[in-house]
């Protein structure tokens, strides 16, 4: 079981990224690391610190050193994880083109494989034959899935508290398989990651008493995540000593995966680039919708929590891996579906919603 030590250290850190986020404030207004209204897709009014993957990465960083030892893999983890924030806030303040982004998550893809040992190598019968080893394939396999995963978490990013949100419960379900698997060491880890990002949300998500964030993740932030996600899933999925299977790791990051994959299809279709801005991802929807920001996020980190724990059971039902992937494939298809077609897919949440605006939305989309 988790120690009383450890649960100390993920409340600790919970207090000391929600401190740091305080004490980073005017830092932030003095340097401009500000994200500044412009209107279009930003529906905030005043400029915003993006602050929030810096906050997020010393509270974890500081509380993991009063507790725990840096292994290689650790020490390989936090380089990397630094380059990452360090280039996203200076994307947050200059706008880096996005080949220069994706260089960047490439090098730290190959800290973490070459310095810290950890890569994908085998995929579990995946395609019900054998073991879906990877051979001379892993490197490039590992590099192409973080990548992918740092872009995921990056284009849902859109609205206040919702990629911290999906964050969280892909991280409390790691954390929960990691102790079904008995890697208490890694549960506990990634428990401490979850209190940082707690900490940050505080100051991010939309209460009734506070109608705007007070702090974005920023591209530091989200860039941060999608390599912890990353980071964890490689370490869960390809150790021998606590195995789990790989195809879980779709499943426990379902929106994001499945809104950036129909995203890059739908906007190749229309011969626009995948890194193109624009308001067609799955929030802002649910926005036209009548959805607020923190009821979109609550929503869809319950369906996320839903996916994982399905998907979890599926497995302990021992239900073949090509079926799990089959039904991602299938989840992915449905959405491209109903999201080809702005008017069905607001009508479809605002159904969920039931909500007279969004009804009234969806009859002006039809006018026009």
């Amino acid at each position: 079981m988790i120690s009383d030590l450890n649960l100390l250290a993920v409340a600790a850190t919970f207090v000391v990224t929600s401190l740091l986020l305080w004490l980073l404030n005017p830092l932030a207004h003095r340097f401009d690391l500000l994200d500044h209204p412009a209107g279009g897709r930003k529906d905030h009014h005043a400029p915003t610190p993006v602050i929030g993957g810096l906050a997020v990465f010393l509270g974890f960083v500081l509380a993991f050193f009063a507790v725990d030892r840096f292994s290689e893999s650790m020490l390989a983890f936090i380089a990397a994880s630094l380059l990452l924030v360090i280039t996203g806030l200076f994307d947050d303040k200059h706008d880096l083109r996005w080949y220069w982004r994706i260089l960047v998550q490439v090098v730290a893809s190959l800290i973490i494989i070459y310095w810290g040992g950890v890569r994908v190598e085998q995929l579990g019968p995946l395609f019900g034959v054998g073991n879906g080893t990877l051979g001379v394939l892993s490197v490039p396999f590992t590099v192409f899935a973080t990548v992918g995963l740092i872009n995921a978490v990056n284009m849902i990013d859109g609205a206040d508290g919702l990629a911290g949100l999906l964050s969280l419960a892909a991280l409390l379900m790691l954390a929960a398989a990691a102790v079904y698997a008995g890697n208490v060491q890694l549960a506990s880890r990634v428990l401490m990651l979850a209190g940082a990002l707690s900490g940050f949300l505080v100051w991010n998500v939309r209460l009734p008493w506070r109608p705007r964030a007070h702090a974005f993740l920023g591209n530091a932030g989200s860039a941060f995540l999608g390599l912890v996600i990353a980071w964890v899933s490689f370490r869960l999925t390809q150790n021998p000593g606590h195995p789990v299977n790989p195809v879980l790791a779709l499943w426990l990051l379902p929106i994001p995966v499945m809104d950036c994959l129909v995203l890059i299809v739908r906007r190749l279709r229309e011969k626009r680039s995948p890194f193109a801005a624009g308001r067609d991802h799955i929030h802002h929807i649910m926005a036209d919708a009548g959805f607020g920001p923190t009821r979109s996020a609550l929503w869809l980190a319950v369906f996320s929590l839903g996916c994982g724990f399905v998907a979890g059971q599926a497995m302990r039902m021992q239900i073949p891996n090509p079926v799990l992937l089959a039904a991602f494939v299938s989840l992915c298809a449905a959405w491209l579906w109903l999201s080809s077609d702005r008017v069905r897919a607001v009508a479809f949440f605002a159904w969920l919603r039931r909500s007279p605006r969004a009804v009234a939305l969806q009859g002006e989309s039809a006018e026009e």
